[in-house]
């Protein structure tokens, strides 16, 4: 790209259109910077992988700003993004937050953390274990062990003034803030200014016995709302819903959509979200003893999905049916790393409950040959004679009478061509659905000599899944 199209697209993307420039400044987009309001970290798990070692999951947040921040901290249960825990956080300006994630002793997961920053209400110095409360009817089982993966959201609720109670109450004197027993909701809300951004985080999965560990950036999502979203401890509010103004903003193909959206729902972050196809590369080295595991997660799909059965209004293709889940059908297409395709059709396996190639959680495990390096129970397998390779996993559109996989802004899209054009009213279609995730790649290594003698190395590595957009 030459330096004139740089320029124009850097235009594009700063809102010139229908929208003008400050339109699209206030629209959600996905951070390039990985800098946000709003951050989304793809999985934790405390679950024991295939040689019997549990992992825990290490999680942090900071506020890269000088101003201090209240932000609520969701985790949410991976078969059908139910909560399991909430409360609000204060950060310090350029403070850290860190907590642990971490078997409970009862058979599901808790947190525990050492951080001195406020939380309403207080974690206690033992820990706080997850609860089962919103998932205990829906069909997929109530026990505990449910919360032993998922994924987390953190969302930015509001800032505060240097002269205001709050940030007098949170903000740290060396080391330790001087109010958190003073420090309530209603002076919260009361103080509370827009939010400004500047989060950034990491979710570490280590196992200790195992020797290994794999780091996630959370997902960060800039100018998710203009206005303040505080909302008390123990309400389920702010969530991922409340973009405002409703506008997203995606550059696809040379272009910048802008698109409005009717209403208070999830459509804004699904938007930018949305992935039409994910990619990335799986290593099963017999040599090395090596396993590999993708984490594909739909952090929004709990608000187009209903429990019981038949099809949801839009975007997802089935509605939460107890332990069958909300399976969405997807492709499969596997290349060895000399571009040959497998000459049979490829399956999960064992098949999924429609009987076709499909994932059926909000945090989904993909497997190969059986590798389990996560140890997840939200898995599906795929059984494939390479030993290395990469796979194409498709979210492929509906049809004109059954748009699955599809999100459809009517008439209310502008786009902003790389040159600088903008056409408005436009009628977008956005498809696949909205993903994060990552992959992990394991390796237990006895073909390594020292001094003529075999050492045992355990190592591992992990990374981004890729992916491509489709708006048409």
């Amino acid at each position: 790209m030459n330096i004139f199209k740089k320029k124009s697209l850097c235009a594009a993307l700063a809102g010139i259109g229908a929208l003008g420039a400050a339109g699209a400044a206030q629209a959600v987009n996905l951070s390039q910077d990985g800098l946000g309001q709003v951050l989304i970290y793809p999985y934790y798990t405390t679950r024991a992988n295939a040689a019997g070692n549990v992992y825990n999951s290490l999680l942090s947040v900071v506020n890269t700003t000088g101003s201090v921040k209240s932000v609520k901290v969701r985790f949410l249960e991976g078969k059908n993004s139910r909560e399991v825990l909430d409360f609000n956080l204060f950060l310090s300006p350029k403070d850290v937050w860190t907590a642990a994630i971490v078997p409970s002793g009862a058979g599901g997961a808790m947190i525990k953390t050492t951080d001195q920053s406020c939380t309403l209400p207080a974690i206690p110095a033992a820990g706080k274990a997850f609860v089962n409360f919103a998932y205990a009817s829906d069909g997929a089982g109530s026990s505990l062990d449910r919360t032993q993966e998922g994924y987390v959201e953190i969302i930015e609720m509001a800032t505060y003034t240097s002269s205001s109670t709050t940030a007098a109450n949170v903000t740290h004197v060396n080391g330790v803030p001087p109010g958190c027993a003073a420090e309530t909701d209603a002076l919260a809300s009361s103080e509370a200014q827009a939010p400004g951004g500047g989060l950034m985080g990491g979710m570490t999965l280590v196992n200790v016995n195992s020797g290994t560990d794999y780091t996630a950036d959370a997902v960060a999502l800039a100018n998710y709302s203009t206005v303040k979203l505080y909302a008390n401890s123990g309400s389920t509010l702010p969530d991922l819903q409340e973009a405002f103004p409703p506008i997203s903003t995606v550059p696809f193909n040379g272009s910048v959509y802008s698109s409005a959206w009717a209403g208070a729902n999830a459509d804004p972050v699904s938007a930018v979200l949305m992935h039409n196809q994910v990619m990335n590369e799986f290593v099963l080295d017999s040599i090395t003893n090596s396993g590999t595991d993708w984490v594909v997660t739909m952090p929004t799909k709990r608000f187009y999905v209903a429990n019981g059965t038949g099809t949801p209004a839009k975007l997802f293709q089935r509605n939460f049916n107890a332990t069958a889940g909300a399976c969405d059908d997807v492709s499969l297409n596997i290349y060895d790393r000399e571009e040959d395709p497998t000459s049979t059709p490829l399956n999960f396996s064992p098949p999924p409950p429609t009987q076709t190639n499909s994932i059926c959680w909000e945090a989904n495990v993909i497997t190969f040959n059986n590798s389990n390096v996560l140890g997840s129970t939200n898995v599906a397998n795929i059984p494939t004679g390479f030993q290395d390779g990469w796979l194409d996993l498709g979210f492929f559109p509906g049809t004109v009478t059954a748009p699955i996989h599809e999100l459809i802004n009517v008439g209310n899209t502008s786009i902003t061509s790389i040159g600088g054009t903008t056409t408005t009213g436009n009628t977008s279609t956005y498809v696949g659905l909205p993903v994060v995730g990552f992959a992990v790649q394991s390796f237990t290594n006895g073909a390594i000599l020292v001094n003529g003698a075999p050492v045992l190395s355990n190592y591992g590595g992990n990374f981004v899944q890729k992916g491509t957009h489709l708006i048409q």
